[in-house]
């Protein structure tokens, strides 16, 4: 389930066609990735993880003023956490004392870790950008098999995420949102709607809260699932085993609705999302119905491209650098307006580009909201960095702001009007936002 999360961020970020050759040396930080990782690279080394440090100093939003000494603190726990997790720790790994200076501590940080461990090491350059604590920097290890096909289970949504990681604002029941035609999930009879219990046999909430170890439980090869159905309370427990999966290029879908209103679907802004939907409304609805829910994210350029036929002469977002100032960026006046009432569903899930979209609904007075207070996972675009072992950098260099220069990043877009989506109404073929719009309308 999060393998297949993990990898379509990593299709957005490198928008390209043809695989990088690796540099004959490696540079002294990272270089750009402007294709996807080399089908082959060595293993993680001592020099991935300098890679890494020097990487998220020299290009991270905030790098000016990161503590060299924080982060190697982070890499080191992050590190040993690993090795005794194996039962491989040694006597000798303690941090050296470290002053601030950037090349002094990694000059003593390094010798501490001797050769290094692969795996360690991987953890400790994880643990690095995880403490970053930013939702759109992220660490994409290397593939296994580079040449294979994705695999995993299948599951693909979960009511209580956000992101990698658990929603706080998540309560019971946890449900599944999404499953992939053909994977092993579906072929098990799992369906969206499902609710989950158990994963192995750790419960999914522990009162209000969700255990958020069941998603290093989902991550694994085979899983076991306790599942409810929704309308008819029964109870299954189903055991899940990874396989090769096929991802199906991400698709705009449109349903004609009563009353001359069409209901269009838009799954991510991938590039050429925004033609794909001004080509389907070309007939010119009375009113759309844009679904946002489940989106996550995607090209600025193409948020830009969709809201300029909805508004001409608007400022949608501002781009702002650690130290400077602030670029806002502009509708594109080229594109011809619609001039037809517009309502945005959207959901927990609607994550950064989602959220620049509907931000500039809400503020420019576009449209009208339905469903529920976006992710709040907007920090900012990110811009993808390869490592020696294959592995990619995610690390936004700016920070995003609303149209009225407000922070939305952990916050997230509120809604118009609150109808969320239950369990039973993905059982049931049922949706109450819908069904509110045309109300509206």
């Amino acid at each position: 389930m999060i393998r297949i999360l993990s990898a379509a961020l990593l299709v957005a970020a490198l928008s390209v066609s043809a695989p990088a050759a690796l540099p004959a040396a490696p540079p002294a930080g990272c270089a750009p990735a402007t294709a996807p990782p080399p089908p082959s690279a060595p293993p993680t080394s001592v020099n991935t993880l300098r890679q890494a440090y020097h990487c998220l100093l020299d290009n991270y939003y905030s790098g000016p003023k990161l503590d060299s000494r924080d982060l190697l603190r982070h890499a080191f726990a992050a590190y040993t956490r690993d090795l005794l997790r194996r039962g491989a720790d040694r006597p000798d790994l303690q941090l050296p004392p470290l002053t601030g200076d950037r090349d002094g501590d990694w000059a003593a940080f390094a010798p501490v870790l001797g050769t290094g461990d692969p795996a360690a090491l991987r953890a400790a350059i994880d643990g690095m950008v995880t403490a970053l604590q930013d939702n759109h920097a992220r660490w994409m290890p290397p593939r296994q098999d580079p040449d294979g096909p994705p695999r995993g289970t299948g599951i693909a949504g979960l009511s209580a995420l956000r992101g990698d990681g658990f929603d706080p604002a998540a309560r019971p029941p946890m449900f599944i949102t999404r499953v992939i035609p053909g994977s092993p999930a579906a072929k098990a009879g799992i369906r969206p709607g499902d609710i989950i219990l158990k994963v192995n046999d750790t419960p999914a909430f522990t009162g209000d809260t969700a255990n958020a170890s069941i998603l290093e439980a989902a991550a694994a090869a085979t899983v076991r699932l306790t599942l409810q159905h929704p309308v008819t309370g029964k109870i299954r427990t189903i055991r899940l085993t990874e396989a090769p999966i096929t991802i199906e290029p991400p698709q705009v879908t449109t349903k004609q609705l009563r009353g001359g209103v069409r209901l269009v679907q838009l799954p991510g802004f991938f590039p050429g999302a925004a033609d794909q939907v001004l080509a389907l409304l070309r007939n010119h609805p009375k009113a759309l119905i844009l679904d946002l829910r489940g989106n996550g994210g995607g090209s600025p350029r193409e948020v830009t491209r969709l809201l300029s036929a909805f508004a001409h002469g608007k400022t949608t977002s501002y781009f702002c650098p650690f130290t400077g100032e602030c670029r806002p960026n502009h509708t594109d006046d080229t594109v011809p307006l619609l001039d037809i009432p517009l309502v945005v569903l959207t959901d927990r899930a609607c994550a950064s580009a989602c959220e620049d979209f509907t931000a500039a609904v809400k503020d420019l007075h576009l449209g009208t909201l339905i469903g529920t207070r976006t992710a709040g996972a907007i920090s900012g675009p990110s811009e993808a960095y390869l490592l020696d072992d294959g592995s990619v950098l995610l690390l936004p260099k700016v920070r995003h702001l609303g149209p009225n220069r407000e922070i939305l990043d952990t916050i997230g877009i509120p809604v118009d009007h609150h109808v969320p989506t239950t369990a039973r109404d993905l059982a049931t073929g049922r949706d109450p936002a819908v069904e509110r719009a045309l109300t509206l309308l």
